[in-house]
């Protein structure tokens, strides 16, 4: 039998803490993934679901997006994907029943954990203006509100169309349609406070913001360099293809401000000899402080340039642009402020440089440890840098992997979900579907919360996600989204953003992974798009939550035809019956699609096509991949301060939060904690373990945003860096702390200072 959901919070005043583990996964993994599966799911519903995730004929799990192997287990998930599932496919429910027990004042006290916990939505649910309770409605009457206020606006840009990163191809296809036809580029997406770096790094410097390899080029590689990621917590199966290419040969470097589990050893639970000893995957671990990632890659290419014989001047004669630039600036790069920048010892960069040297085939992956700081965009050129020297992009067994967090948040980006679309996109839509397109750029996350605060935006839409809980400066943000006419979020499940509502509020109840899609001309699926650009359908298997439910296709169709009317000619309640017709609408305006249907059919999938990975042609300005030379940066820490960054424990997945433990870093029953060096705790005053204390953070402008009550954990991290769980320390992250040109928070670079209690 599945458990039920807490009544009342559970208290988080005395977390527990004991010594971090040095190891991932094993028999732990798979006692904790079977409990919670069962409290959700209950013990026969939890094997015949989970034998389901990220299989041919299954769904794909609405975790994270690490591709899958050709050849898997009748267990391909690991133990945060088998969370998503558990939480997905609960047998709890929130009925309207539900809201009448509590108005919105009460949700707005309760932690993310219990309104996550509660269980599926089930019915439409609508809060009048001056209202304190969500009440039942038909879907009818819900397009009716939300076409009522998006009529009464001024211009279509005060409207914001946003969309999490689970959002099908099929779906986000036809979100980017209807705003776009109904006149905005307002689709900021979860990208923006992400990997948006990674993509303006990648665009400007190869010419496509994806990464340039696949699974099978892990295994091929000498040397895999994993910086500013924590794949056992974050992409738990990464850890397999880690252990693959270990047994291949591959060297690894673990370049991380704090020491995590999954990179010290991972004990494969499919595997005897993983669960007894497990294989050691990092060889080199560099601890480096918070933001000194440029200045290390700028350094090690300086070195390069010095030895003899390690340049690949055929490779960069004849596919790159700009490398004279490039070398006089790194052969300016200085030992000594490269020291201080990342905080690492000379041997150390030089038992990186000896393994680089040996390495004829290099991949570096990273994710928000480098995407989120005011350089990481100049931070990620450096790493392409690095690769171009090598000859390390284009060939089997190297080139650049950003691992992306949320399962087809690479998907969504692809099929249009982006404020600044390109015009080559523009035209093909509207050849397509006879309509012009708005032409000027549209606001990112960042920029939609400031046009929500000044009044500037009045209806807020959210096709999935929290996006009150993922966004920075929680208190201005939250303040933003009060200010909105109408605020509607398309969910499964409850969580924060729906207690912190404009004037008016709807919730949208949809269809999961995990649940059949049976309507129109008969069972439908959808595809998903992973990190690495492969292309896949999923087919969930399970009976929905609620007959009320919805498609995410099915919404956008139905609302695009009550807003837009007999004026448009886009077939929306074709594309609502039948997700084939819409299949065939991509494969005529986005390249790689071609014959979508047919493809797709193929058990596995189809990979897209990269010029870079696939023909060492680089589509840039230049015709080339671009070498690249902006100054190095990297935070300055006043004087009695630390530099925060925030981070996921293992029991959470992005905003989701599972439980109240993160057992890797041996924290228990709690989640307001930091992280401190002891000797930074002894010169802060003498912070013993166990003190309380009050993060509280400063900017430029004066102001202070602070976080109260946090337990202090002497935790090994870098010298004058400190971490913390969010949701919890956003309201930490200034709004207008943002990384260069990408425009994504800087949440990894935050100046605090701790106020003991």
């Amino acid at each position: 039998m599945a458990g039920k959901p807490p009544a009342g919070d559970p208290i988080q005043d005395a977390p527990e803490v004991a010594a971090p583990q040095h190891a991932a996964a094993g028999l732990p993994a798979i006692g904790h993934t079977l409990r919670m599966a069962q409290q959700q799911m209950g013990v026969k519903r939890t094997a015949l679901t989970l034998l389901r995730v990220n299989q041919k004929d299954g769904f794909d799990c609405p975790g994270c997006a690490w591709p899958e192997p050709e050849h898997r287990h009748k267990a391909e998930f690991c133990e945060n994907g088998a969370k998503a599932v558990a939480e997905e496919a609960t047998l709890r429910r929130v009925t309207p029943d539900f809201f009448v027990a509590h108005p919105v004042s009460d949700l707005a006290h309760r932690s993310g954990y219990w309104l996550g916990q509660q269980g599926r939505l089930t019915q439409p649910m609508y809060l009048p203006e001056g209202a304190d309770r969500y009440e039942a409605v038909t879907w009818e009457r819900a397009f009716d509100i939300v076409a009522e206020e998006l009529k009464a606006l001024a211009s279509p840009d005060e409207a914001v169309f946003y969309t999490s990163g689970r959002t099908s191809n099929e779906a986000a296809f036809l979100y980017q349609l209807f705003a776009r036809e109904f006149g905005t580029n307002n689709l900021p997406d979860c990208s923006n406070m992400c990997h948006e770096s990674s993509g303006s790094a990648l665009v400007e410097t190869i010419g496509i913001g994806k990464g340039s390899v696949l699974l099978e080029d892990l295994y091929k590689a000498d040397l895999i360099i994993v910086a500013g990621q924590n794949p056992g917590t974050n992409h738990p199966r990464m850890l397999s293809a880690l252990e693959k290419a270990k047994a291949g040969g591959a060297k690894i470097i673990t370049v991380n401000p704090l020491p995590e589990a999954g990179m010290e050893r991972f004990k494969n639970p499919q595997t005897p000899q993983g669960m007894l000893k497990g294989t050691a995957l990092t060889d080199l671990f560099l601890q480096i402080r918070l933001g000194g990632d440029q200045a290390l890659f700028r350094l090690l290419n300086k070195l390069i340039l010095e030895t003899e014989g390690a340049v690949d001047q055929a490779f960069i004669d004849e596919h790159t642009h700009g490398y004279e630039e490039f070398a006089a600036a790194a052969r300016e790069a200085d030992w000594d402020e490269t020291l201080t920048a990342t905080g690492l010892r000379r041997e150390e960069i030089d038992e990186a440089l000896r393994m680089v040297l040996a390495s004829e085939r290099t991949i570096v992956c990273w994710a928000m440890g480098l995407t989120q700081h005011k350089h990481a965009v100049p931070t990620i050129r450096e790493v392409v840098n690095f690769l171009l020297l090598r000859g390390n992009i284009g060939r089997p067994g190297a080139g650049v992997c950003p691992v992306r967090g949320h399962s087809n948040v690479q998907g969504d980006r692809t099929m249009g979900i982006f404020e600044r679309p390109a015009a080559e996109f523009l035209d093909a839509l509207e050849r397509e579907f006879g309509f012009a397109p708005p032409r000027h750029h549209g606001l990112d996350v960042v920029r939609a919360i400031r046009a929500l605060r000044d009044g500037e935006a009045k209806v807020f839409f959210a096709m999935g996600g929290n996006f009150v809980s993922a966004s920075p400066d929680t208190e201005v943000t939250e303040a933003a989204m009060r200010r909105a006419r109408l605020t509607v979020h398309v969910s499964t499940k409850l969580n924060r953003s729906h207690a912190v509502t404009g004037a008016r509020a709807l919730i949208l109840p949809t269809l999961g992974r995990t649940e059949k899609d049976l309507h129109g001309s008969g069972e439908q699926f959808v595809t998903v798009e992973d990190s690495m650009g492969m292309v896949h359908a999923s087919r969930g298997r399970l009976d929905p939550a609620s007959p009320h439910l919805l498609s995410e296709p099915a919404i956008v169709a139905r609302l695009a035809r009550r807003v837009l009317g007999e004026g448009s000619r886009t077939p929306w309640e074709e594309f609502q019956k039948d997700y084939a017709t819409i299949r065939d609408r991509i494969a005529a305006v986005i390249p790689g699609f071609e014959d979508f249907n047919a493809r797709v059919a193929h058990p596995g999938g189809f990979t897209l096509p990269h010029a870079p990975r696939d023909e060492r042609r680089f589509p840039t300005a230049t015709g080339k991949a671009n070498f690249t030379a902006a100054p190095v940066e990297h935070p300055e820490l006043p004087a009695g301060r630390l530099l925060l960054q925030t981070l996921r424990s293992h029991d959470q997945y992005n905003t989701t939060i599972y439980g109240l433990d993160d057992r890797y870093r041996g924290i228990r029953n709690g989640r307001r904690v930091v992280l401190v060096n002891p000797e930074d705790a002894a010169a802060l005053g003498g912070l013993a373990d166990g003190a309380y204390v009050d993060l509280v953070s400063e900017w430029r402008d004066g102001s202070e945003r602070r976080a109260p009550g946090f337990r202090v954990v002497h935790y090994p991290t870098a010298r004058g860096c400190a971490a913390a769980y969010y949701p919890e320390t956003n309201v930490l992250v200034p709004l207008d702390s943002t990384a260069d040109t990408s425009n994504t928070p800087v949440s990894k670079a935050v100046v605090v200072r701790l106020e003991a209690k």
